[in-house]
C-alpha cells in the first residue's frame, strides 16, 4: 500500500508543476529516475535464494549463461536442439501448435510437448542443468487450450470496478495454465489505451490509470500467490509478466508498435501507474514493449529499463522482450542485438531467430561488447525467478489435471465477470425481458462463441474457430434459451432475424469479429462503415413492430449511434468469453418481468459521440463524449436516451488490403485482369450454395496467360508478412492442368501444379500459402499491386470462391518456387 500512496502523492505533485504539458520535446528520450515513483519487489530476494543463485552462477559456463538469456518459440525449435543449446525458456506463441498436434488442442498435447523439451534438455551432456521456463499468452484465461475457461477481455473487466474479482480470475487462470504444463503467463497487460483505433485496446482495463492501478497488484497476486514462500508452481500458481513496459497504449494515432510522443511527466502520470503495484506485489517478470518513446525503441532504452525500472522502481525480477522486439532497436536485427542486453533486457524473446542470436550474443559476451557484469546480472535475475517459481523442485501438482480446466468454480467466476461487466447504455422500457416471453435471438454473434471470445482465443487473432472448439463454453443464445425455458418461455435462434410467429422481443447480438494486434488497428470508430448490415437487421425488426434489445460485442467503444437509435435497449457486452449465460442472468427477469440481477458495469472507456473522437479520455480539455467515463444505467435508472445524432462527423475511405474476391465481388480497389483475353476467359459460377458467387477461369492453352486480382496502386503487406499471415484461396479444379501453373505475388512465383493435380475434379478445396513463402521466392511485400496471380501456358479450368488474407495458419503450405 505504501507504494500506491507514494504514487498518488507523486502524481499530485506533478500536477502542480509545469512539466505536465502533455507535449514531448524532440530530445526527450532519456528518463530521469528522480522524477519516478518508488517501488520495491516483494518476496523475490532473500539470503537463502541468493546463496543458491551464487552457487549456480559459479558453475555455469559462459555458453550456459548466454543460453539462459534466450527464449525460442515451440514452432521454431525441436526438443533435440536442447541437447546442444542450453536455452533458458520456450514459449508457445499465439498460433504455434503443440508438437505433432493441431494448434487447437486440449491440455494433453501441450503437456506432452513440455515434457519432451524437458526430457531433451536433461540429456544435454556436461555442464549444469537449469530447468526451462515455459511461457504462454494466457491473456483471458488459458485461451490456448481447447476446453479452458475464457474470461472476459480486460476492457470488459475494467467496467466491473472489482479488484477482488480480478484476483480470483488471476488464480483461476494460473491453475488452468499450470495444468497444461506452462509455468509462466504473459500477463497482466497494464496498458492505458488512449486512442481507441489501436487494435489492442481490449487488452487494457481502462483509458484511466486509476483502474489499472487498482487491478495490477491483485492480478499479480492471483497469478503468482505468495512469492516470498517460494514454490509458486507447487502452490498451483505461475509466474506473471506485467506488460508492456512502457507506453504501449499511448502511440501516435493508435498505431501498434508505434511511437508514444509524450513528455516524461505524461509517461509517468498515465502509463507507469500500474507498474508500481505490480512490482510491489512481486511480479516475477516484466515484458518490454514494442513501442518507442519519442523515437527510441523501448527494448533499447537503458534509462527506462535499467535506471527507472530496476533502479528507482526496485524491480528484482527479470525483463523479457516481446516477439523479436529487440530487432526493432536502431542498429539491430532479430539475430543480432547487443544494444538490448546492454540497455537492461535480460531475456530475448527470439521465437525464430534464437539460434543465430545465441551465437552472436555469445560472441559479444566473449569480446566484452556485452560486459560480463551485465550477463551475470541478467542470469542472476533469471535464476532467482526460477528458484522462487519452484522449477528446481520436481513436484508439479496441477500438471495434466483435466478437472481443473473449466471447473465449475472457474466457470462461475467467469460468469460473474460477464454479469458485472455489462454496461447498459440505453433502456427505454424493454429490459428486463420476462422469462415467460417468446424471444427471437438474432445477429451474427448470437450463437458464435468465437465472436464473443474475441482475439487471443485458440489462435493469435482468434479467427478460424468453430463451435466444436469450445466444448466447455456456452453461447449467448444458449444461455438465453436455457434461462427462459426454465420459466416457461421460449427462445428461437434466427441469425437473419426472420420469423414466422411475431416474437414478444428480439435480442440482437452483433459486433466486431475477432482480431488482435496489428490486424485490429482501424482508421475510424464508425461501426461497419459503408456496409451497415447489422443496422439493417435492427431496423427490419423495428419496422415489424418488434421491441429490440441490441447486445453489442466489441473490444472497444465504437460509434454506434444509428444502431442505438434502432434499439429500444442497448447493452455494451464487450468480449465476454466462454460464459454467454452471464448475459441472460442480467437481461432476463423473472416471469413477471422483475429483475433477477441488476446491471453493475460502468464505462472504463469513454463512448464516442462521433466516429472521429479517437482520443476521448476523461480529463481531456475538450471532453465531449456520448456516454462519459463512469456511465452505466441500472434498472432503477429513470434515464431515457433520446434520438442520437446519426452524423458520424468523420469519414474516411476504407483501406482494403486483405479481401480480394469475396461473395462474388471484388471489393475496391481490386478487380480481375485477364491477359491475354484470347487465352484466358472468366464466367460466373455458383459457389457456396450462392448463385454466381464464384468465378470460373478457363485457360485455353493457346498462349501463356494469366488471371490476376489487381489494385489501382501498390500497397504494403510487410506487417502481414512479418505476422505470418497467409493468402487463402477457395478453389475448385474443373479440368486438370496440362502444363505447369504458377501462383504469384509480384516476382515471387510458386509452383502450384502438384496442388492442382492432387485436387479431385469438381470438389471445393482451400489453399493457404504464407506470405513469407512468397517473400522467400522473391516478392517485395512493401510494394504489392496484384496479391493473386495465376498463370500457365497450358490448359486449365479452375473456379474461385474466395481470395483473401487469413490470420489462421492451420493447414498452411509453402509450395516450391516456380521455374
Amino acid at each position: 500500500m505504501r507504494g500506491v500512496m507514494n504514487t498518488k502523492a507523486f502524481c499530485a505533485a506533478l500536477l502542480a508543476t509545469t512539466l505536465l504539458t502533455g507535449a514531448a520535446s524532440a530530445a526527450e528520450t532519456t528518463a530521469h529516475p528522480a522524477l519516478w515513483p518508488a517501488a520495491k519487489s516483494q518476496g523475490l530476494v532473500d539470503p537463502r535464494t541468493e546463496a543458491f543463485v551464487d552457487s549456480l552462477l559459479a558453475k555455469l559456463t559462459l555458453e550456459e549463461k548466454v543460453g539462459q538469456m534466450i527464449q525460442a518459440d515451440i514452432a521454431s525449435i525441436t526438443p533435440d536442439d536442447l541437447k546442444t543449446y542450453p536455452l533458458g525458456s520456450i514459449l508457445a506463441g499465439g498460433s504455434s501448435p503443440p508438437l505433432g498436434a493441431p494448434d487447437r488442442s486440449p491440455i494433453g498435447p501441450w503437456l506432452k510437448s513440455v515434457e519432451a523439451f524437458r526430457d531433451a534438455a536433461a540429456q544435454r551432456q556436461g555442464g549444469t542443468q537449469i530447468p526451462l521456463m515455459f511461457g504462454i499468452d494466457s491473456v483471458h484465461g488459458n485461451g490456448n487450450a481447447v476446453g479452458a475457461t475464457l474470461f472476459p477481455h480486460n476492457s470488459a473487466l475494467g467496467a466491473t470496478r472489482d479488484p477482488e474479482l480480478i484476483r480470483k480470475i488471476g488464480a483461476a487462470t494460473a491453475q488452468e495454465t499450470a495444468a497444461a504444463g506452462f509455468d509462466w503467463a504473459f500477463g497482466p497487460t497494464l496498458t492505458v489505451p488512449r486512442d481507441d483505433r489501436w487494435g489492442r485496446t481490449y487488452e487494457g482495463y481502462s483509458e484511466d490509470p486509476e483502474i489499472v492501478r487498482s487491478y495490477a497488484g491483485q492480478m499479480i497476486l492471483g497469478l503468482q500467490g505468495a512469492v516470498s514462500q517460494g514454490g509458486v508452481i507447487q502452490q498451483g500458481h505461475v509466474a506473471a509478466s506485467a506488460k508492456h513496459f512502457l507506453g504501449d497504449g499511448g502511440t501516435h494515432e493508435g498505431k501498434d508498435q508505434g511511437d508514444t510522443q509524450v513528455s516524461e511527466a505524461e509517461l509517468i502520470r498515465l502509463h507507469a501507474q500500474g507498474y508500481v503495484p505490480a512490482v510491489n506485489a512481486g511480479t516475477m517478470t516484466i515484458m518490454a514493449s514494442f513501442n518507442s518513446w519519442n523515437g527510441e525503441k523501448m527494448h533499447g532504452n537503458k534509462s527506462l529499463l535499467t535506471d527507472v525500472l530496476k533502479g528507482k522502481m526496485g524491480f528484482d525480477g527479470f525483463i523479457v522482450g516481446d516477439w523479436n522486439g529487440h530487432g526493432q532497436v536502431a542498429g539491430c536485427t532479430p539475430k543480432n542485438c547487443p544494444q538490448a542486453a546492454n540497455a537492461g533486457l535480460d531475456m530475448y524473446m527470439a521465437p525464430d531467430s534464437w539460434k543465430d542470436l545465441y551465437a552472436n550474443t555469445l560472441a559479444q559476451a566473449k569480446s566484452g561488447e556485452i560486459p560480463m557484469a551485465r550477463i551475470d546480472d541478467a542470469v542472476r535475475r533469471i535464476l532467482r525467478v526460477k528458484a522462487k517459481l519452484g522449477l528446481f523442485q520436481q513436484a508439479r501438482p496441477l500438471e495434466g489435471k483435466e478437472a481443473v480446466m473449466a471447473s465449475a468454480e472457474h466457470r462461475a467466476i467467469a460468469r460473474q465477470a460477464v454479469r458485472e461487466s455489462l454496461v447498459l447504455l440505453k433502456n427505454n422500457g424493454v429490459l428486463p425481458v420476462k422469462a415467460s416471453a417468446n424471444i427471437l435471438v438474432a445477429g451474427s454473434g448470437a450463437d458464435d462463441i468465437g465472436q464473443q471470445a474475441g482475439g487471443w482465443t485458440l489462435s493469435w487473432q482468434g479467427t478460424g474457430n468453430t463451435k466444436a472448439d469450445f466444448p466447455n463454453a456456452q453461447s449467448i443464445y444458449s444461455g438465453l434459451k436455457e434461462t427462459v425455458e426454465a420459466s416457461g418461455g421460449s427462445a428461437t435462434l434466427s441469425v437473419d432475424g426472420s420469423f414466422d410467429k411475431k416474437p414478444d422481443v428480439a435480442i440482437v447480438v452483433f459486433g466486431e469479429t475477432p482480431y488482435a494486434e496489428g490486424v485490429g488497428d482501424i482508421k475510424t470508430l464508425e461501426y461497419q462503415p459503408g456496409n451497415k448490415t447489422d443496422l439493417a437487421l435492427l431496423k427490419k425488426l423495428k419496422a415489424a413492430g418488434v421491441p429490440v434489445v441490441g447486445v453489442f460485442l466489441s473490444g472497444r467503444p465504437l460509434w454506434v449511434n444509428p444502431e442505438i437509435n434502432a434499439s429500444d435497449a442497448f447493452v455494451a457486452a464487450w468480449l465476454p468469453g466462454s460464459e454467454g449465460g452471464g448475459i441472460a442472468d442480467v437481461l432476463i427477469g423473472d416471469k413477471a418481468g422483475k429483475p433477477r440481477t441488476d446491471f453493475h458495469g460502468k464505462l472504463a472507456f469513454s463512448w464516442p459521440k462521433t466516429a472521429g473522437q479517437f482520443t476521448l479520455n476523461r480529463g481531456d480539455k475538450k471532453y465531449d463524449p456520448q456516454f462519459a467515463y463512469g456511465y452505466g444505467l441500472t434498472y432503477a435508472s429513470k434515464v431515457r436516451v433520446g434520438t442520437l445524432s446519426e452524423k458520424p462527423g468523420f469519414t474516411i475511405a476504407t483501406e482494403n488490403v486483405s479481401n480480394y474476391f469475396v461473395g462474388g465481388k471484388t471489393p475496391s480497389p481490386f478487380e480481375f485482369k485477364l491477359i491475354p483475353t484470347t487465352a484466358v476467359q472468366m464466367r460466373p459460377v455458383d459457389a457456396g450454395n450462392v448463385q454466381e458467387a464464384g468465378r470460373q477461369l478457363t485457360f485455353s492453352g493457346d498462349a501463356a496467360a494469366k488471371a490476376a486480382l489487381e489494385a489501382d496502386k501498390a500497397f504494403d503487406l510487410s506487417f502481414q508478412a512479418n505476422a505470418d499471415i497467409d493468402l487463402l484461396i477457395d478453389y475448385r479444379v474443373d479440368a486438370k492442368p496440362t502444363a505447369p501453373v504458377a501462383l504469384s505475388i509480384g516476382a515471387g512465383k510458386l509452383d502450384v501444379t502438384p496442388v492442382l493435380n492432387a485436387s479431385p475434379v469438381g470438389e471445393w478445396k482451400s489453399l493457404k500459402v504464407s506470405l513469407k513463402c512468397f517473400q522467400a521466392a522473391g516478392t517485395d511485400v512493401t510494394k504489392v499491386t496484384a496479391p493473386f496471380e495465376l498463370s500457365t501456358a497450358g490448359k486449365l479450368v479452375v473456379s474461385l470462391q474466395g481470395v483473401k488474407l487469413t490470420t489462421d495458419p492451420a493447414g498452411a503450405v509453402c509450395p516450391g518456387k516456380a521455374q
